[in-house]
């Protein structure tokens, strides 16, 4: 699954507008290397997000097969380290 989709799917941004914004502004990282809304997610990656005040990284547990999952089932497929 290409990460900007995941980063919607999975509830980290509200919008895949939102996600590809962040993407185009390099502030996602996957295993510290910059991400291209192209990137295709795997089971075990690190995703990064550099926000003004600071940062946050999930570990992808699962990938997702539905559109979006609901945020009570969020814990199944990304852990926030």
């Amino acid at each position: 699954m290409r990460i900007d989709k995941f980063l919607n799917a999975v509830n980290i941004v509200k919008r895949r507008s939102i996600a590809q914004d962040m993407l185009k502004n390099e502030v996602v990282y996957i295993n510290d290397k910059l991400a291209k809304p192209s990137k295709e997610v795997k089971v075990g990656d690190v995703i990064t997000i550099k926000y003004l005040k600071g940062e946050k990284r999930y570990e992808v547990l699962q990938i997702p097969t539905v559109k979006n999952i609901p945020k009570a089932k969020m814990s199944e497929y990304v852990k926030e380290l």
